[in-house]
């Protein structure tokens, strides 16, 4: 009988490395996934560099109406690039909170089966 205090120890040990694995190193692999894609969206919408030159006007085209157009196509471009950005973010917090939740769900659903 000198296995079972093996069997507990062990037990305990296959329980808190599934947690930490489950939610410490999923985190940590999930943001890095979700910051590469939004990288990667970022250089279609350029949501940085167009806040940077949002001053400056279009095409070097520096009369008053090439300030007054360069100033409203970047203000449109940053608020369609904010609300892109504001989706994407959502939906990956969404799947994430989905991924939490999932062995909570299956312990709940294993206890109430019939």
């Amino acid at each position: 009988m000198a296995f079972v205090p093996y069997l507990f120890k062990s037990f305990f040990f296959r329980l808190v490395e599934f947690f930490r694995h489950w939610y410490l190193n999923s985190f940590r692999i999930y943001t890095h996934f979700v910051i590469s894609l939004l990288e990667k969206l970022d250089k279609g919408i350029a949501f940085k560099i167009t806040l940077r030159y949002f001053f400056h006007p279009l095409f070097g085209d520096y009369t008053v109406l090439g300030h007054i157009l360069g100033i409203f196509f970047r203000f449109w471009r940053l608020a369609f690039g904010a609300v892109v950005y504001f989706v994407f973010i959502a939906i990956a917090v969404f799947f994430y909170f989905v991924w939490l939740a999932a062995p909570a769900y299956m312990i709940f659903k294993i206890l109430t089966a019939q």
